[in-house]
């Protein structure tokens, strides 16, 4: 089975911004909110967090066809996106499918 290397790395780009995202919301847009009076910062890193999850759940959807990745891993990756640190346990797992095409490539 042929995979497409290409959309699978930047998927998994994609996927570790989105959880860098998550994170700098969390922990850093929402103090900065609630204990230094600076709501501006969640609205800018909230709105940069919803395009990249946007994104993130497109471009899992469209690497169903375009890997292709099975489908309980691409909605696995999409709800892992809502959870803190999800992306980065999904990551592991795309990972391991560009590891075994490069180990059966050779």
């Amino acid at each position: 089975m042929s995979i497409n290397l290409d959309f699978l790395h930047k998927l998994r780009r994609l996927s570790l911004c989105e959880g860098v995202s998550t994170l700098l919301l969390f922990g850093v847009a929402m103090p900065l909110k609630y204990f230094a009076n600076l709501p501006q910062a969640v609205s800018i890193v909230g709105m940069l967090h919803g395009i990249l999850f946007i994104c993130l759940v497109v471009t899992f959807l469209l690497a169903i066809q375009k890997v292709p990745l099975k489908s309980k891993l691409a909605f696995a990756g999409i709800l892992a996106a809502i959870v803190p640190f999800g992306p980065f346990v999904v990551d592991r797992w795309l990972k391991r499918i560009e590891t075994e095409h490069d180990q059966k490539s050779t």
